[in-house]
């Protein structure tokens, strides 16, 4: 009987400890216009300091040919209820880039490392797929034109900008467009 009325007081200590927390909103910085990404429970506000929240691009703009972008939200401060955040990077789902890969085709990596015009620094990762298999030195050929191209369009830019230009479609297209003259890309 001892280990039923134990379990029964841990129980009612737990949905205690529920009750005890307070429901904040989770919004996104100024650059995705302020959207409200979510709703998470804590007991203590600044214990969701550091808090970091992940959502689709489609939840975010409803746009559903961006449903495998992957954004990424740090919490930074609470006013209110309302929990504020930063923006700290993105991917892409690994099963969109497997659908991408197939046979018959390169895929061309790189890392560059880029300071933007109000000089927040980045590591920006690109994923390109060929139009069929290229030899190697077309492949490096392309790795540079890319990073050319990343760290011409980020000096030039903020970094919201960059980040909207890379989410938009519109830096890829015109890394697409430059890596045409060495061979065509299906997807940056």
């Amino acid at each position: 009987m001892a280990k039923k009325a134990r379990a029964r007081a841990a129980a009612r200590k737990m949905r205690e400890a529920w009750k005890a927390k307070q429901w904040y909103r989770i919004v996104a910085p100024e650059m995705f216009n302020g959207a409200e990404l979510g709703e998470t429970p804590a007991r203590d506000p600044e214990l969701l300091i550091g808090r970091v929240s992940e959502v689709s691009y489609q939840d975010l703009t409803g746009d559903f040919t961006k449903s495998h972008i992957k954004l990424y939200f740090k919490i930074n401060s609470i006013k209110g209820a309302d929990a504020s955040t930063e923006f700290i990077g993105h991917n892409m789902t690994s099963d969109y880039l497997r659908r991408l890969t197939r046979r018959r085709n390169s895929k061309i990596e790189n890392v560059i490392d880029v300071r933007t015009k109000d000089g927040y620094k980045l590591r920006i990762k690109t994923v390109s797929i060929s139009i069929g298999r290229i030899p190697s030195s077309h492949q490096h050929a392309i790795r540079l034109k890319i990073g050319e191209t990343i760290l011409k369009k980020s000096s030039e830019k903020t970094m919201s900008e960059l980040i909207k230009s890379i989410l938009s479609g519109e830096l890829p297209k015109e890394i697409a467009r430059e890596c045409k003259k060495i061979h065509p890309l299906k997807r940056v």
